[in-house]
């Protein structure tokens, strides 16, 4: 019989959503979150108040205004209300449901894993020397973060220099 002689675990093995805490922190490396997927129903970041409120007060001032006043008023008022809700509204809407999700899965391994595995979550880094790495569903989201370790350029603060 053989003895196969194991590897000596990873450095930071266990530690890897601590270490992309720690890599985004540099912005050496940035989180993408598919917003559409994290901002409808069963998502665990989805505020119902923040899509339907907006849209309601929209729909109903022109309905008002329509048998208030006139039809092309009621048109105006839905105009108006649609260019509010892109220009005002979703764009806070995106930000808010970025930054819930982006708190929500850095606050454990089992958040980020789920995350990653429904296909929410992407990594992309563009290294000092002008490679770029990517990492989506496919990819294994530690090693990513692992194959960060020793690299030049980067210097966590539990690293040290490199």
């Amino acid at each position: 019989m053989s003895e196969t002689e194991e590897a000596p675990p990873h450095p930071w093995a266990g530690q890897e959503r601590q270490k992309l805490q720690a890599l985004m922190d540099l912005e050496l490396v940035k989180l993408g979150i598919h917003i559409r997927k994290m901002n409808s129903p069963g998502s665990p970041v989805y505020r119902y108040a923040e899509n339907i409120i907006p849209a309601g007060l929209i729909l109903t001032s022109s309905f008002l205004a329509t048998a208030l006043t006139h039809f092309y008023v009621g048109s105006v008022v839905l105009a108006a209300g649609c260019w509010w809700w892109l220009a005002k509204v979703q764009p806070k809407i995106k930000e808010d449901v970025f930054m819930r999700t982006a708190a929500f899965v850095l606050l454990t391994d089992l958040n980020f894993d789920v995350m990653w595995a429904r296909g929410v979550l992407s990594l992309y880094a563009k290294l000092p020397d002008g490679t770029e790495r990517v990492a989506t569903r496919r990819d294994d989201w530690r090693a990513y973060v692992r194959s960060f370790h020793g690299l030049e350029g980067v210097n966590l603060p539990e690293q040290g220099p490199a």
